[in-house]
């Protein structure tokens, strides 16, 4: 889902003097890719006690689409699990492969299988099936908090809506998509997203982030160093003595690596998660993935394929830069995402901006 011309957008943690480093691309969004398309479908209705079926509903779904809609072509890719309570389908085939061959979905843990089925519809009807069946990636975190999880309401036709409406350009962050009922660290969670730039000397590539914020204790939060957590506390704090939520993160980059390069990369990111604090939790489902646009495939296909590979001691300024927009991704979808009230009254808070900013003077940052 694009943003509209004109619409007034919230501010993002550089846009309150929140210190990160490294340079961002453009958009500071994983859409600076080239290629890299983002689309949401947003479920918001109703209010006041919870009737398993009808609601109150707060979720919907995210699609992360590699080449964006004209071009199906696999990528490279490479997966990995920080702690696997919790479920990205497609897996077992982007390890044996080295490909990712669909659309990456985030959604709520109990909608993973009608988004998944909806994923394969959409591709046939399409004609962007790779091979004769598909295993599409459709990941997931728990927004039971304040959502009729148990209700089913994703359904299919928001899965396409939020494919049909992928585009490159700004992505839409906080309480949208997959991460319309998440919460991070106590607060209001939700999508997040962000990118680094290398230098020329470094290549040139381009690293883009985009996450689901799902995850964290209050106590826990970091941001740009700073121990926020001990400083200021949600007035509601759901998992303030089990670590109950997940992540997803997502990795781009259009630098050529390989899937064994790739999950290199997607084991860097949870050092982007450790700067805001996590310990991925036992309760905790913290599942990423890392793909590569580059070696897209160039006219018709040979039974050999010839592809370029940057070498391994060329990756360290990738893995900087896939740790600092991890970070600043997980910071974005806090600073993003607005107060909510869903199920039977639950009120998660959004982080409050000017007091994030006052103790991020305190500590001289």
């Amino acid at each position: 889902m694009a943003n509209k011309p004109g619409k007034v957008l919230p501010p993002r943690a550089r846009d309150i003097g929140i210190p990160f480093d490294g340079e961002p691309g453009p958009l500071n969004a994983i859409t600076d890719v080239a290629g890299v398309e983002i689309g949401h479908a947003t479920i918001i209705r109703g209010a006041g006690k919870m009737i398993v079926g009808r609601g109150p509903v707060r979720t919907g779904v995210t699609a992360i689409l590699p080449r964006g809609q004209r071009d199906a072509s696999p990528v490279f890719a490479g997966y990995f699990s920080l702690n696997g309570n919790g479920e990205m389908t497609g897996t077992a085939w982007v390890e044996e492969s080295g490909m990712l061959t669909t659309p990456v979905m985030i959604t709520n843990t109990h909608s993973v299988g009608v988004v998944r089925d909806a994923v394969i519809a959409w591709q046939v009807r399409q004609r962007k099936m790779t091979q004769p069946w598909s295993l599409p990636v459709v990941a997931e975190t728990y927004d039971g908090i304040l959502n009729d999880i148990d209700g089913f309401h994703v359904t299919a036709r928001h899965t396409w809506a939020a494919l049909d409406n992928a585009r490159g350009g700004r992505v839409v962050e906080g309480c949208v998509g997959g991460g319309t009922g998440m919460i991070g660290y106590g607060w209001k969670g939700g999508i997040g997203t962000s990118s680094r730039r290398l230098d020329r000397k470094s290549g040139g590539y381009t690293v883009g982030i985009l996450v689901q914020l799902n995850c964290g204790r209050p106590h826990e939060l970091t941001i740009a160093g700073v121990p926020v957590g001990h400083e200021l506390r949600p007035g509601h704090d759901p998992f303030s003595t089990q670590e109950l939520g997940s992540i997803i993160i997502v990795a781009a980059t259009d630098a050529p690596l390989m899937p064994h390069q790739l999950k290199r990369i997607a084991r860097r990111l949870t050092i982007g998660l450790a700067r805001t604090g996590s310990v991925s939790g036992n309760g905790s489902g913290d599942l990423f993935i890392a793909f590569s646009t580059a070696n897209a495939p160039r006219g018709k296909r040979s039974d050999v394929e010839t592809v370029k590979m940057l070498r391994n001691s060329r990756m360290d300024p990738l893995f900087t830069a896939a740790v600092q927009a991890t970070e600043e991704a997980i910071v974005n979808a806090l600073l993003a995402a607005t107060t909510m009230v869903g199920i039977n009254g639950n009120r998660i808070e959004a982080i409050p901006h000017r007091c994030l900013t006052e103790i991020m003077h305190k500590y001289g940052r």
